[in-house]
């Protein structure tokens, strides 16, 4: 009976001594095994390692690598996917924060910064009548140059009062002159002296929106100055031109209509 014990017990302690050696290597490969970490976590998804699990007790493990192969993996699982994704996390999402949010309507602001303000129009350059005590008689045009607007004569001491746009610095004039011509949509041929100041002017223009003598156009005399509308409504009460008076589209439209071929102007 005795060498059967004998027998069995060193029976028990090889199978026992050929455990302990096979659970070495386990330990020994898992430690070696290259970890592999992922920079795109929408392409490669986590997978988590294989559970093992024991009968005995997780406070008699030790922690560790042991706890980590025996245990029931719960709060080792959560760890390794928390760190997971933490390292799995694209690069170009960490710096995203960093990179403003512009508002919508402020990107259309930026991107108009090349053109200047302009301005809103004057609610007193807007047509309308207005006592005249001046001299000139009913249908006489009159230029205020220096405040910017033109009076069309009524007589009984009224005026129909505009808003223009006149000469910049040195290009303002004063006189009398008369209506020599009245067109519609009229064509523009920049004249020499300002293709010598803007040579990147076109040489020709046919009448339309884009014209900038606008809708019509009221001939002085045989000089090239006009009264003529204006594609840029926002330059009436300013200094802009190069010696005409423009007028809004719809302004220089009314006062078309009210005035013949022979009207007296005086620029002031």
């Amino acid at each position: 009976m005795s060498n059967r014990i004998h027998l069995a017990l060193l029976a028990g302690a090889s199978l026992l001594s050929s455990g302990l050696q096979q659970t070495a290597a386990n330990e020994a490969g898992f430690v070696t095994e290259p970890i592999v970490l992922y920079a795109d976590q929408s392409a490669v998804t986590p997978v988590a390692a294989p559970v093992r699990t024991a009968s005995a007790e997780r406070s008699n493990m030790g922690g560790g690598l042991i706890e980590f192969l025996f245990g029931d993996g719960q709060n080792q699982g959560d760890r390794y996917r928390q760190q997971g994704a933490y390292q799995q996390q694209p690069y170009y999402q960490s710096q995203r924060s960093l990179v403003p949010q512009m508002d919508p309507q402020q990107f259309m602001r930026q991107q108009d910064m090349g053109e200047p303000a302009r301005p809103a129009f004057d609610p007193k350059y807007e047509k309308q009548i207005v006592d005249y005590p001046g001299k000139e008689g009913p249908g006489t045009i009159v230029v205020d140059t220096p405040n910017k607007f033109l009076y069309l004569v009524q007589g009984n001491g009224k005026a129909l009062r505009y808003g223009i746009g006149v000469g910049r610095p040195g290009f303002t004039w004063s006189g009398i002159k008369q209506i020599s011509a009245k067109k519609e949509w009229p064509d523009w041929t920049p004249p020499p002296e300002m293709l010598v100041r803007r040579p990147d002017l076109p040489r020709h223009m046919e009448g339309g929106p884009q014209n900038p003598l606008g809708a019509r156009a009221m001939y002085l005399g045989s000089s090239l100055y006009r009264i003529h509308g204006s594609n840029e409504p926002w330059t009436i009460g300013t200094n802009v031109s190069s010696g005409c008076i423009r007028m809004r589209n719809e302004d220089v439209i009314d006062l078309y209509g009210r005035v013949n071929v022979g009207a007296k102007v005086v620029v002031i």
